[in-house]
């Protein structure tokens, strides 16, 4: 377990990575590697299928039950204050901020106290909207600029909070 700190507030915390694997785009499986085993960072992979990142002795992969938030459910049971989930599901980013952990999507958007619930009532009405029968865009196309943005965002983080023993 890695301790990092905020700087602002200069408290020693602990963080665990914790991957919501199952829409994880292939394209940041070896941004997230590299960062773990350069900092050693405990990572939990979850997810209702095989999902490699690759094979790292700080990686732990839980496959869970098939279904609608299996893996969601199991990663907010064992996150815990100041872990980081990277996930693309806003209303598990919400659980997760919920919990006083941070969440970063994987464009790269950091979800925080201050943003999530605007990002859930998006989602929720778009989910509406489609729920009635409206036939409504996706999101878009992953891309290499996505790819960067999540990386910037993930090594931000990574400089703002970590503190290697």
């Amino acid at each position: 377990m890695l301790k990092y700190y905020n700087k602002y507030k200069k408290k020693v915390v602990h963080m665990r990575l914790y991957i919501d694997a199952d829409a994880l785009p292939n394209i940041l499986k070896p941004i997230l590697l590299r960062a773990i085993d350069k900092l050693q960072i405990e990572t939990f992979v979850v997810s209702n299928k095989k999902v490699t990142i690759g094979k790292s002795q700080h990686i732990t992969y839980i496959i869970v039950d098939a279904g609608a938030d299996e893996a969601d459910n199991h990663i907010v049971e064992l996150i815990q204050k100041d872990d980081l989930v990277i996930t693309a599901d806003i209303p598990l980013a919400d659980r997760t901020i919920t919990k006083e952990a941070h969440a970063i999507d994987h464009r790269g958007e950091l979800y925080t106290i201050d943003n999530i619930k605007q990002y859930l009532a998006h989602r929720n009405l778009m989910q509406s909207i489609r729920d009635s029968g409206e036939i409504t865009k996706g999101p878009a196309p992953f891309t290499q600029k996505d790819a960067q943005s999540f990386a910037n965002q993930f090594n931000k983080f990574l400089q703002k909070y970590l503190v290697v023993n």
